[in-house]
């Protein structure tokens, strides 16, 4: 079982210079994981926050017919993210963002603790009330679980860097998987390049580091290896959500290679170049396949060839 702890919300899309009608998909970086992983062929849930209005009753189909177990506080109004697409097919952003786990404590608590895997970040992380209810919820998952961190970070939501990066710090330091964009850490780390600050992160105690850096392709980092491939060449219908099927993939691999949770944790602190190379294949693969269609929506494990095979 894996866990997967943050916000859901709508995405709005638009076209800029187009008169073209928005279209409305259901989205959020922890929830488009949370649908990643399972069609990945993992049993996961969903710790989140919306409400019984449309968008959340919109959002409530969206992860219930894609096999996702819901945990969530009802109270207030759905979250909505507005994304504006340039002519490259990259969004920008505008939010409308409430995050408060004070009504779903306690099966949160309940879903942690009997996870193999716990994966979380975005807004879920640095906007109160539910951020410490997020700290939180990993210190129970303990050495039941392994845990992995993407800050997907959203400047616009919380603009003074400071607390951000302490923030992000402390996240990092309770996880064995970290994954950040290259735009993540550019922002959050102006005076190095992004694989010195993934470096940083790696010495606060994760195992594996992940970096995605759109056309450039992604890097993998442990302490003792590295691995770099070119993005997959295809047709670009939006970005929207392809860092978090890369996420998904990650964790979905990592799997597939019996490392995750405590039992699997050796296994992930020891792999090498080859296994390390499959997984970004693997991962490199679900967020192209993300990137050729509309909105967020991850690929199936039939879309993807299994990792397990590719390595010996």
């Amino acid at each position: 079982m894996i866990t997967v702890i943050g916000e859901s919300l709508v995405d709005i899309i638009r076209d800029a210079g187009h008169a073209a009608p928005a279209r409305v998909h259901p989205g959020g970086s922890p929830l488009n994981v949370a649908v990643g992983t399972t069609r990945l062929g993992l049993a996961s849930n969903l710790v989140t926050h919306y409400a019984d209005d449309p968008y959340g009753l919109m959002i409530g189909e969206h992860v219930r017919s894609n096999g996702v177990t819901v945990i969530r506080n009802a109270c207030g109004v759905t979250s909505t993210a507005t994304a504006t697409l340039g002519t490259d097919g990259a969004a920008t952003y505008v939010f409308d963002i409430g995050w408060d786990l004070s009504g779903a404590t306690l099966p949160a608590l309940a879903a942690v603790e009997t996870s193999v895997h716990v994966h979380t970040g975005s807004i879920a992380a640095v906007l109160g009330p539910g951020d410490q209810a997020v700290l939180g919820l990993l210190e129970a998952a303990g050495e039941r679980a392994t845990i992995s961190y993407d800050p997907n970070f959203r400047p616009a939501i919380c603009p003074d860097i400071n607390p951000v990066r302490e923030q992000a710090e402390r996240f990092v330091a309770a996880s064995d998987i970290v994954k950040a964009s290259d735009e993540d850490l550019a922002w959050l780390y102006p005076h190095r390049t992004p694989e010195e600050s993934l470096d940083a992160w790696l010495e606060l105690g994760p195992s594996l580091a992940a970096l995605t850096r759109g056309a450039a392709g992604p890097v993998l980092l442990t302490r003792q290896a590295r691995v770099e491939l070119p993005a997959e060449s295809v047709t670009v219908a939006d970005t929207v959500g392809a860092g978090d099927s890369f996420m998904a993939a990650l964790i979905a691999g990592l799997g597939q290679l019996d490392a995750l949770g405590a039992a699997g944790r050796h296994r992930l602190q020891t792999l090498g170049p080859e296994q390390l190379s499959a997984l970004a294949a693997y991962a490199n693969r679900a967020a192209a396949i993300t990137c050729s269609r509309t909105g967020a929506n991850p690929p199936y494990t039939a879309e993807l060839a299994p990792l397990a095979a590719a390595v010996t």
